[in-house]
């Protein structure tokens, strides 16, 4: 092969690879049922009627049947950074109908508790942001504006965002991120009939009944929050139901991509907040059923629908 026959048959293979990266493994509409880690998404993938399973980029999508609904689940890897890479993964492989997160999170609103299930209506990127320069008269905030106040040296930024119905690379400034209404409003029935866990299988209790909570807000950052001091100021500032590092990325790619979604966040621990240690260890997997009950709930009535 020599000369254009060459040129002609590097073109064509290109355009056969590009062409099939670009599809779809399959044309079914799917809920994404998201989880961080594994004891998360356990309760749920042990409900489905598993179809099949694909690998891509080394990240597991279980497809099936998941209370009369078609479904795909898997893990987003603990961060920011993963929940984004896998969500985009997901809608580009799979043809994704909305986005549910399920898994643990850790308290901000003093009047929850550990094992309580938060539904919030909106997230942020609550550690977007700046370092504040230190003066001998104060912080200096330079260009930067401080709509959210700051703690010390740190100051909340909102989140820069395009979308796919805006105009090619035009930022929108934007922190919160609202859930989608028709599945908050599922949420809120969900929440009347479902029957969350007290104990753990160590006969560990809670001090009171765990309650769903839907509405409200939420936020998310790259750091696990251990400290009191902190927690008091999150809630204080963006009046947040729970603080996560996972759900306001996937709130924004779910924005960006014009995809409904919503997230079921279960206290783990109260994020310094406790009297003692940090809770985590103790009630991650009663705060993953809880999260899977209610999940399981609202999927009911969703495919009711």
């Amino acid at each position: 092969m020599h000369g254009r026959q060459t040129y002609l048959f590097v073109f064509i293979l290109l355009a056969s690879l590009t062409t099939a990266a670009a599809q779809k493994l399959e044309a079914t509409p799917r809920l994404a049922v998201v989880s961080a880690f594994a004891p998360e998404l356990e309760a749920l993938l042990a409900e489905t009627d598993v179809q099949e399973k694909h690998v891509v980029h080394g990240r597991t999508f279980t497809v099936g049947k998941l209370a009369g609904n078609d479904v795909v689940l898997f893990l987003s890897g603990v961060s920011m950074v993963n929940a984004t890479m896998t969500t985009q993964l997901a809608l580009d492989t799979f043809e994704i109908s909305g986005v549910l997160f399920s898994g643990i999170a850790g308290g901000v609103n003093p009047n929850l508790s550990v094992g309580d299930v938060t539904v919030p209506a909106r997230w942020g990127q609550y550690q977007e942001g700046f370092f504040a320069r230190a003066t001998l008269s104060g912080w200096d905030y330079g260009w930067h504006s401080a709509p959210y106040g700051n703690y010390g040296m740190m100051v909340p930024q909102n989140a820069q965002v395009t979308s796919a119905a805006g105009e090619p690379d035009a930022v929108e400034p934007r922190f919160w991120f609202p859930v989608d209404g028709a599945m908050l409003a599922t949420a809120r029935r969900a929440a009347q009939n479902v029957s969350l866990t007290q104990c753990t299988p160590e006969n560990i209790c809670l001090g009171g009944e765990p309650k769903v909570v839907v509405g409200g807000s939420g936020v998310s950052g790259s750091t696990f929050v251990d400290n009191a001091r902190y927690r008091s100021w999150v809630w204080n500032t963006f009046g947040a139901q729970a603080l996560d590092m996972e759900t306001a990325a996937v709130a924004h790619v779910a924005y960006v991509n014009e995809i409904p979604y919503l997230a079921f966040r279960s206290l783990s621990d109260l994020a310094g907040g406790g009297p003692g240690e940090n809770e985590l260890s103790t009630f991650f997997e009663l705060a993953s059923s809880n999260s899977a009950a209610l999940v399981m709930e609202f999927l009911t009535l969703w495919a009711a629908q």
